[in-house]
Formats: structure tokens, C-alpha cells, sequence
């Protein structure tokens, strides 16, 4: 997609004006993603997401919502609170792929309110969290439910989290690992995290990166340089290990041992 540097004339005007009263489905989906990827902040704006969250409008010849998935990503980045409560009742959205995005975004606000309705997604347990016939998805999207309770620090949910470390989707599986290394500071779960990246497959070594990076796993970081993957994700993922260290071991005598190591283990990456 362009941004407004490759497009000077698409202004946060323009945006508001595609995503309020063009009838293009695509100019409004990209008015959408533009907010969201700019950052626009200003009380208009977060009101036309809002509105687009429950747009009836655009429908992919499955039945989804594209607009109000694009709407729901924007709301998280965006970082407003006041989407929140439209955001839980997008919950119950029927698109998957609406879910999966509210659940992400919801992740990013850190609103607590959040916990609950996230958690009754999962009430179902591990036996109902099979895939949906016909589709290449589950029932829920357990991975970004799970992650985004372990971000919100959900402690009452542990025992809806566990059963998920079986699942039969590896990347379930990990999302449950990160949540229980969360909420349960058990190194046990951090450490199946770092396993997975001698796994055959890259994409879930990337995930499992992701994961490590996400819980600011120290302990990793060796294992994350080492790993047959791409050194841009490496780098993100010890972006995320070094930010998550440095914010919870600030001194004033100087950066840590670890902090210095995991620099080190960057720098040999660049």
C-alpha cells in the first residue's frame, strides 16, 4: 500500500471523507488502514472507525467484514480507549477474521474490561476448539484470544489457558505457553518456546520468536540469534527482549550485564 510520503494529497481529510461517505469498498478499506498505519488520533477519526466497526455495507463473497476488520486493527493502534466497549460487543461479530482482529486490538489497549469477554470465547474448552468445516480456520481464534489474555495479565483464566498447550495447533500451543509463562512466571512454559526454534517448520519458529520477544524472555535471546530464520525477525524479536528488560531493570548505574549481551547478540545480526 502507499503511505502519505508516496502520496502527499491522501491527508487524514481525505481519509475521513473515503471512510465516511464514499460508497467504494475499497477506498474505505485503505482510508481505514491509513488511519491506523498513521496514527490518527483526533476524536473524528476514532469516531468513523467506530462507525465502520459495525458497517453492513462490505461483505466478502464469504460473508465476512473487511472494513470492519481494517476498523478493529486501526482501533488498536490508534491506542484510544474509547473503543473499547464497541470493540468487546464485536465479539460476537460472525466473521471470524473480525474476531481474531478485536481480539488483537483489544491486546494492544490493555483494558482489563476486556478479560471477561475474552475469556467466555474460550469457555467451550479445549474440546470444542476444533476446525470449522469448509474454512481453514477454528471455531475461535484461540491464538490471539489467548495471547491477548496473557498481555491483560488474566490470572483467572490460567485454568481455561492450560488445556490449550495440547491443542492441535502448534501455534495454539504456543500462544498457551506465552499466556502461562505470563501468568504464571513459570520458565517452564518459556522454555517450550525456546525448543520450538530447532522445530523443521519456519513459520513456527517465527512464531515461537514472537512469542519469546512478546514475553521479553531473557533466557532466549541466545537461542533467538542462533535460529534458522530471517535476521529482520531476530532482530525484532530481541527488539523485544531488550525493551521488555530494559523497562523492568532500569538502573541508574548503567545498562545490565544482560542488556549488553543481548545488544551484542543484535549488533552480530546487523
Amino acid at each position: 500500500m502507499s503511505s502519505s510520503v508516496d502520496n502527499p494529497a491522501y491527508t487524514v481529510e481525505k481519509a475521513l471523507e473515503n471512510l465516511q461517505q464514499t460508497a467504494d469498498p475499497s477506498a474505505r478499506y485503505y482510508a481505514a488502514w491509513w488511519i491506523g498505519r498513521f496514527r490518527v488520533t483526533d476524536t473524528l477519526a476514532v469516531e468513523a472507525l467506530l462507525t465502520a466497526l459495525e458497517d453492513d455495507s462490505d461483505r466478502s463473497p464469504d460473508g465476512g467484514y473487511p472494513l470492519r476488520r481494517n476498523a478493529a486493527k486501526a482501533l488498536g493502534k490508534l491506542g484510544d480507549r474509547r473503543g473499547v466497549l464497541s470493540l468487546i460487543n464485536a465479539l460476537d461479530c460472525s466473521d471470524y477474521y473480525v474476531r481474531e482482529s478485536v481480539a488483537q486490538a483489544l491486546e494492544m489497549l490493555g483494558d482489563k474490561r476486556a478479560i471477561q469477554p475474552l475469556v467466555k470465547l474460550l469457555e467451550g474448552g479445549i474440546e470444542t476448539a476444533q476446525k470449522v468445516e469448509g474454512k481453514p480456520h477454528l471455531v475461535q481464534p484461540y491464538e490471539a484470544i489467548i495471547e491477548a489474555l496473557g498481555t491483560l495479565q488474566a490470572k483467572s483464566a490460567v485454568s481455561l489457558i492450560e488445556p490449550f498447550l495440547e491443542h492441535f495447533v502448534e501455534k495454539v500451543q504456543y500462544a498457551a505457553a506465552r499466556a502461562m509463562y505470563q501468568l504464571t512466571n513459570d520458565q517452564s512454559h518459556a522454555e517450550r518456546l525456546v525448543k520450538a526454534l530447532k522445530g523443521k517448520d519456519l513459520q513456527l519458529r517465527r512464531s515461537a520468536m514472537m512469542d519469546l520477544g512478546a514475553i521479553g524472555y531473557v533466557e532466549g535471546a541466545e537461542a533467538i540469534a542462533q535460529t534458522l530464520a530471517e535476521n529482520s525477525l531476530k532482530l525484532i524479536a530481541l527488539k523485544g527482549i531488550l525493551e521488555n528488560h530494559l523497562l523492568n531493570h532500569s538502573s541508574s548505574s548503567g545498562l545490565s550485564p544482560e542488556s549488553i549481551k543481548i545488544m551484542e547478540l543484535m549488533d552480530g545480526l546487523l
